[in-house]
């Protein structure tokens, strides 16, 4: 296990990159799905107002995710999208040089969260052969006394893998015996639509869990996140969180109200923008020689290897012949995958997939 030496990082490459380099015609970089149209939601003027009384939560919304997470309001924290619910939830969990486990590939703000808060972070590996599973020995060869919390992803952000309740009780089993925690990332479960199994917070008082709406439903726009935890834990986000931004913007709370109740409509909508895109893929490029992928058939994104060549190369050569982009896996901690999203329109995902099909023909591959 490789441990990254404690240092204070003050930004984030990947989040630089998707800011500055995904403004092209077929962005395939994206993770959620498309954005849902604000005239599909039954939005009346009334139902919105600027401000309005949420100190510590707001009650609507509070009560809305109670339901739909089925836990007690007392215990989630709601929060502005899931990269924030990531970092309130490592910043309560997490003191200077305590060491933090956590999956690789994976979501690179999380590892730069955790050096930001001066944790010492160690990693355990998710190995393409078989799709990227969690095999649980790993996480007890890597876990020590110094462990104060496990991180992983359910769905796996970069490759889409599920992992199922066994494999996280034994997880929970070894974060136990050290006295650590165990945080899942679940932003991308909800893209499971209704193969998802229920939710990790639910195995025992050592899993504290992030989430959003912000992946699976195209509900980007209203950063409407959240950290399930044990009350005294949700109570000390709440209190470090008037560091940050004090209030949410009511506005949105309002709106992520009106649509978690709407949320069976535009889960439909989502779900069938996925399902396309995932047939385009089998069609497209899974058949190619050039690439291996694992693709579980579910998620928002999957994450290709590239057999020959440099993903560099392929990434350079679909912006600038192609006006298309893919995310380079460097950014994930596998330089030879690129992941790809299954959630923007199908017209776009189809030229998009296309592209980098005439891109893998460009640099000298064949098709089978």
């Amino acid at each position: 296990m490789n441990a990254l030496k404690t240092t204070r990082v003050m930004s984030s490459p990947y989040m630089q990159w998707v800011k500055s380099h995904t403004h092209v015609k077929y962005n395939l970089a994206a993770s959620g799905v498309a954005n849902y149209p604000l005239s599909m939601l039954p939005v009346r003027l009334e139902d919105l107002e600027i401000t309005g009384d949420s100190t510590y939560g707001y009650q609507p919304l509070q009560q809305a995710l109670s339901r739909h997470c089925g836990v007690p309001a007392d215990r989630i924290f709601a929060s502005i999208g899931t990269s924030l619910a990531n970092h309130i939830a490592m910043a309560v969990l997490v003191n200077p040089g305590d060491e933090v486990l956590i999956e690789e590939p994976t979501f690179e703000l999380l590892v730069s969260t955790a050096q930001y808060l001066g944790a010492t972070v160690r990693r355990f590996p998710r190995a393409a052969e078989g799709g990227f599973p969690i095999m649980p020995e790993d996480i007890e060869k890597g876990i020590s006394g110094r462990t104060k919390l496990v991180i992983l992803t359910n769905l796996h952000n970069p490759s889409s893998a599920f992992t199922g309740e066994k494999a996280l009780r034994l997880i929970g089993e070894a974060a136990r015996s050290v006295g650590a925690r165990v945080l899942v990332d679940e932003a991308y479960l909800e893209a499971a639509f209704e193969r998802a199994q229920r939710s990790a917070i639910h195995l025992g008082s050592e899993f504290v869990v992030t989430s959003s709406l912000t992946k699976a439903y195209g509900l980007s726009g209203l950063r409407c996140g959240w950290v399930l935890a044990e009350p005294d834990l949700i109570r000390r986000m709440w209190h470090l969180n008037d560091l940050f931004d004090v209030t949410h913007p009511h506005a949105t709370e309002r709106l992520s109200v009106i649509a978690l109740r709407h949320l069976g409509k535009i889960r439909s909508w989502a779900q069938a923008i996925v399902n396309e895109n995932q047939n385009l893929l089998r069609e497209l490029l899974l058949p190619r020689d050039e690439i291996e992928c694992f693709s579980p058939g579910l998620g928002t994104v999957v994450f290709p290897r590239l057999r020959r060549g440099k993903v560099d190369d392929l990434c350079t050569h679909l912006l600038q012949r192609y006006q298309t982009v893919v995310a380079p896996g460097k950014f994930f901690g596998a330089p030879a995958h690129f992941r790809i999203a299954l959630g923007v329109k199908p017209e776009m995902f189809r030229e998009g997939l296309l592209n980098v099909c005439r891109t893998l023909d460009d640099l000298g591959g064949n098709k089978q």
